[in-house]
């Protein structure tokens, strides 16, 4: 795959995740794709349970915005540099940023994707 069409697919990814769009994430998406998010919690295959994820994002957050900050791909894998801001349904303005690397198969689709962040620090946001 070339960097265009890897970096095509991670735009998506993440357009995607900020519109809360199940369905339109859930295409980026290999079958039988995993997904380490963030990194140290169990793994979970991504067709099961993200209509529910995209559920809870959507009763926490008002919107949500998404920025790619740097993108290094090498072969069919990215490291992506990224930032979220966003709304709560509470008005309480947050963000949290971190690291995804995304493994894409010959398909052209995400394999596997390994978030490195930290929720907790998204949480502390939403509650103070």
């Amino acid at each position: 795959m070339s960097q265009e069409e890897i970096q095509a697919i991670i735009n998506s990814y993440y357009i995607n995740i900020a519109a809360m769009n199940a369905e339109a994430v859930l295409a980026n998406f290999a079958e039988d794709a995993m997904s380490h998010d963030p990194v140290g919690e169990p793994p979970t295959k991504v067709h099961e349970g993200f209509h529910e994820f995209i559920g809870r994002l959507q009763a926490v957050f008002e919107n949500l915005q998404s920025t790619i900050e740097s993108t290094f791909i090498t072969g069919n894998e990215a490291a992506v540099k990224w930032k979220t801001q966003g709304i709560s349904k509470s008005g309480k303005s947050i963000t949290f940023e971190g690291i995804t690397i995304f493994e894409i198969n010959n398909h052209g689709k995400i394999q596997t994707t390994r978030a490195y962040w930290y929720p907790a620090a998204m949480v502390a946001q939403l509650r103070g």
